[in-house]
């Protein structure tokens, strides 16, 4: 039976370090500050941006949420992400997705100033993830490997595979793992006999969207399954894209869902954040 990888007691321990780190800064003068930004009403968007919010409460970092109608146009946001980008007492933005119909997300989140793209969805933060030189991961990725890190699997020579090409998951997630010297395949919609391929993995992330797609005969024993996918099923609970049962029954290591990859993304968060206002202080002083 598979070790649960519990990313819940996990990430409390790196509020803990976090907390410690912010508390160091304000000693100094300064004072971490993220802004988000909600446009509409979409009750799932104000739910995560509340925890946002709880989450860098409880680690000292400074939290402005700032809540637009639906109807907000192209013009008045890019305005205010100007306005932000400008103010130093802000160090990281961060815009609530999906964004109403009429504004297109993938425009608007490359307005944010490169170094308080504390998501890493701006073209620029992403091609220096390409290249290994990053200040910035997206969230998921990021508290997947600190997952795996924290958990003592080394990724080293290992055989990875990632189900799913999305960009803000699948994508750095492979490049992360490849930068960590495993060897990786992505696999997704047009993959063919994709179980042929897990069945050869020692370290399988999964994100693809679909409740229970990876199931226990479609990996090895000893394989160790990271699953990132969060579905609300039938009667209500939160099921992730394998299937646990099975996969925990051959898996070494399996994170559940929810308690899994969830707070270790919503941890990274913070982390991106400080790292932010780090890298933002050190260039005010240089």
């Amino acid at each position: 039976m598979a070790i649960i990888l519990d990313g819940k007691a996990l990430a409390s321990k790196m509020k803990e370090e976090i907390k410690a780190e912010v508390a160091e800064l304000n000693a100094n003068g300064v004072f971490p500050k993220l802004a988000v930004i909600l446009v509409g009403e979409d009750p799932a968007s104000q739910v995560y941006v509340r925890n946002k919010g709880r989450d860098c409460e409880e680690v000292g970092i400074v939290s402005q949420t700032i809540v637009l109608p639906a109807e907000t146009g192209r013009e008045d946001l890019t305005e205010l992400i100007r306005s932000l980008n400008a103010d130093d007492s802000v160090h990281g933005i961060l815009v609530q997705l999906p964004l109403p119909d009429g504004l297109d997300d993938s425009e608007i989140t490359q307005l944010i100033a490169p170094e308080k793209d504390v998501d890493a969805f701006s073209y620029y933060n992403v091609g220096r993830i390409m290249t290994g030189d990053y200040s910035f991961v997206p969230c998921t990725p990021a508290g997947c490997m600190e997952l795996i890190k924290l958990s003592g699997i080394s990724v080293e020579g290992k055989n990875c595979v990632v189900i799913g090409r999305s960009n803000i998951v699948g994508k750095p997630m492979a490049m992360l793992l490849m930068q960590a010297n495993g060897t990786v395949t992505v696999c997704h919609s047009r993959t063919r006999d994709i179980s042929g391929i897990t069945n050869r993995a020692d370290i399988i992330v999964v994100a693809i969207g679909k409740q229970g797609f990876l199931t226990g005969d479609m990996i090895k024993e000893g394989a160790v399954v990271i699953d990132v996918g969060i579905n609300r099923c039938a009667d209500g609970k939160l099921r992730g894209d394998c299937d646990f049962e099975s996969c925990a029954a051959k898996a070494s290591y399996i994170t559940p869902v929810p308690g899994g990859v969830g707070p270790m993304t919503r941890v990274m968060l913070l982390k991106n954040t400080l790292n932010a206002a780090k890298i933002q202080e050190v260039s005010k002083n240089v």
